[in-house]
């Protein structure tokens, strides 16, 4: 007899876990305290007590709408968002995709004006131009800018398979600042340690910001770390390769400040939740300011 869509008693995974009602394969040890249907951590929804299922925060307390003050949250206390789960990451993709066909169209010219330089010369006068000279915005620009095929489909490949959960997990305003000030860190510390003339672009800085808040999340949540592990273990042997053009920099940035980011976003008390998130995205914005004040002294 096949089982209804709604029971809390599907079929187990060989060695005993239940599989997410949503995502089936899934496996997990998480039941949604309403209605005890297994969830993974892309469905979990932070509710007063435990976590409950995207079905039952939509239903609300069973009147259709729950009550603002105790409307259920996402694992690191943001507000559940209505629609496409994706959406803050679909626009990412999209503001990269569309970097890069200006790129292609305008070539040159455009890459080397929204490139992470930090101080080359520039004609007619050999005036020095980049963030030293005070284009800080090649910080962010550079964020969003590719030149090859193969970088971007890969970093929007990985955008894609870490951003969606994160997405989710986090809400998304967390999620965008996490992805913003990782990739601002990236850029800064390839700022700090490169040669000034080096040009640096893509968003890998960022991506490995999320994936660092990814591993934070998993440990959260108690879920086996092996993989995650391995993927991180498997991109820093390649970042770290001698024979690749690679900003290593940018990479390490981006995983120190998204891992930091991440423990302060799903670690925070309770009831010092805003206090310690709005802290820790600060902390980690000034230690990024702080390194560009520093190395733009260094050159001028």
């Amino acid at each position: 007899m096949d089982q209804a869509p709604g029971s809390p008693d599907r079929p187990q995974a060989a060695h005993g876990l239940p599989s997410c009602y949503r995502h089936p394969g899934r496996e997990t040890g998480i039941r949604c305290t309403r209605c005890e249907r297994p969830i993974c951590p892309e469905c979990m929804v932070s509710a007063s007590v435990g976590f409950q299922c995207p079905g039952c925060v939509r239903d609300g307390s069973g009147t259709g709408h729950a009550p603002a003050a105790n409307r259920p949250r996402t694992i690191a206390g943001g507000t559940v968002a209505e629609g496409d789960p994706r959406l803050i990451t679909k626009i990412l993709i999209g503001i990269n995709l569309a970097v890069f066909l200006v790129a292609l169209i305008g070539q040159a010219r455009v890459v080397n004006e929204l490139i992470l330089v930090g101080a080359w010369p520039a004609p007619p006068h050999l005036v020095l131009e980049g963030v030293a000279d005070g284009q800080w915005y090649r910080l962010l620009t550079s964020m969003f800018l590719h030149q090859e095929i193969w970088h971007i489909a890969f970093n929007m490949l990985g955008l894609w398979w870490l951003g969606g959960p994160l997405e989710a997990a986090l809400g998304r305003a967390r999620y965008l600042a996490l992805y913003l000030l990782s990739g601002l860190a990236g850029s800064a510390l390839a700022y700090l340690l490169a040669a000034p003339t080096t040009g640096t672009l893509g968003a890998s800085g960022a991506v490995f910001g999320l994936l660092g808040a990814t591993a934070v999340l998993l440990r959260r949540l108690n879920y086996d770390m092996r993989p995650v592990i391995a993927l991180l273990a498997l991109n820093l042997l390649f970042t770290f390769n001698p024979w690749a053009n690679i900003s290593w920099q940018a990479h390490l940035g981006g995983l120190i400040a998204g891992t930091a980011i991440a423990f302060g976003l799903v670690h925070a008390p309770r009831e010092r939740r805003a206090l310690v998130q709005y802290g820790t995205c600060a902390l980690v914005l000034a230690v990024t300011i702080g390194i560009v004040v520093a190395r733009t002294l260094m050159l001028t």
